[in-house]
């Protein structure tokens, strides 16, 4: 039996055979306090889980995408056995990246300059200038922390661990922000279909 297996099956009967398990009360908590306790309780053990497979380079940042799809869940209130869910999505995650790994594509930042050796179509440029507009709107809407903790890992480009030592604070803490502003970003995003 493999660790993710044995992990899933551990917390599946713990969720069904005590009535006062940590699942069973998580239901009754408003959505973003069950993400908290999810987080919580369960980040460790994604972050074991992705190590192995992945490394520990690529970890934390798979890891913080595990939390950030279990927040867009519409069944995340009524899991039986949210450890199992989210090292399914882990699972999943690892497996993309795999894929990915093996056939990288190049993409072009909306903070660069538009100057290369082929400059995009009129209608490519606006739509980037107007998506840039929307992140900066709802990069302004976070706090403080969080914005200054996903402008450093996605504008300077600085991995959690450098975040976590230039900022004095714990690499869970550099997690949480980036979970809490990538949710945010998703969600402003969304809303305006871009």
């Amino acid at each position: 039996m493999t660790d993710f297996a044995a992990g899933s099956r551990h917390h599946a009967t713990q969720s069904l055979s005590s009535p006062s398990s940590p699942q069973t009360t998580r239901a009754s908590l408003p959505r973003s306090r069950l993400l908290e306790a999810l987080y919580r309780d369960e980040r460790a053990g994604v972050l074991a889980y992705l190590k192995r497979k992945v490394g520990h380079e690529h970890a934390s940042d798979l890891a913080q995408e595990v939390f950030l799809r279990a927040a867009g869940s519409a069944q995340l209130n009524e899991l039986r056995n949210p450890g199992g869910f989210l090292h399914c999505i882990a699972r999943n995650l690892a497996i993309d990246f795999a894929r990915r790994s093996r056939c990288r594509i190049v993409t072009l930042s909306l903070t660069e300059n538009g100057d290369g050796t082929s400059l995009p179509c009129q209608e490519d440029r606006l739509h980037a200038v107007e998506t840039k507009q929307l992140l900066e709107e709802a990069l302004a809407e976070l706090p403080a922390k969080t914005a200054r903790v996903f402008a450093m890992s996605r504008f300077e480009k600085k991995s959690y661990r450098e975040i976590h030592l230039e900022l004095g604070v714990g690499l869970s803490t550099v997690e949480y922000h980036m979970t809490r502003a990538l949710a945010h970003l998703r969600r402003e995003l969304a809303a305006e279909d871009v």
